[in-house]
């Protein structure tokens, strides 16, 4: 007989030091530097690649969950640092949307998603999506971010979802050359 196969989608042991869940997030600012210091520390830990993300409650700043890549530790290709953010607000959430409650959601990751991940941002229900570094960004050190383009984010946008571009972009990108720098695994390039 063979046995039940399943997935279990876990955040690194550190998490809880770096992530303050009671804080609440004042501006795009401080949300982004969160998602940055996320990315950073994935890297720093050896515990996944440069991207980080965090999903909020558009009006009281609350964070709802984070994620950081974990592809590689996780034998996971789908375990991108948005995807998991997703997957965890859902379970806290328990709904497969993140505004069935009529409650607004943001997304916040350190580089633009690649197209799983903006899939991923259109079915999940948040209604904002805020990036850092660009998908340019990453292809320089190597990742291929798949069909992504101006009309992608179009969609988004007449779906509803208002993006935001650049947001402290240059410290994003400094963690992504760190990550090269340091001898990262490119792992789809």
């Amino acid at each position: 007989m063979t046995a039940v196969q399943q997935v279990t989608i876990a955040l690194p042991e550190w998490i809880n030091e770096v992530v303050d869940w009671q804080k609440t997030y004042a501006d795009d600012d401080e949300k982004m530097a969160l998602a940055i210091e996320l990315s950073k520390q994935n890297v720093l830990r050896g515990t996944g690649g440069p991207f980080g993300s965090a999903i909020f409650d558009c009006s009281s700043g609350k964070l709802i969950s984070v994620g950081v890549n974990r592809v590689m530790p996780m034998h996971n290709s789908a375990a991108h640092g948005e995807m998991v953010a997703i997957m965890l607000a859902e379970q806290q959430l328990q709904s497969f949307s993140l505004n069935a409650d009529g409650v607004k959601r943001e997304l916040f990751t350190s580089c633009e998603p690649c197209a799983m991940c903006l899939g991923g941002t259109l079915w999940s229900g948040v209604k904002r999506l805020v990036c850092a570094a660009t998908a340019d960004d990453a292809r320089a050190i190597g990742f291929d971010e798949g069909p992504v383009d101006a009309s992608s984010y179009q969609y988004l946008a007449d779906a509803g979802i208002e993006v935001v571009r650049l947001v402290q972009r240059e410290a994003a990108a400094k963690v992504l050359g760190d990550y090269l720098n340091d001898g990262g695994t490119i792992y789809n390039g």
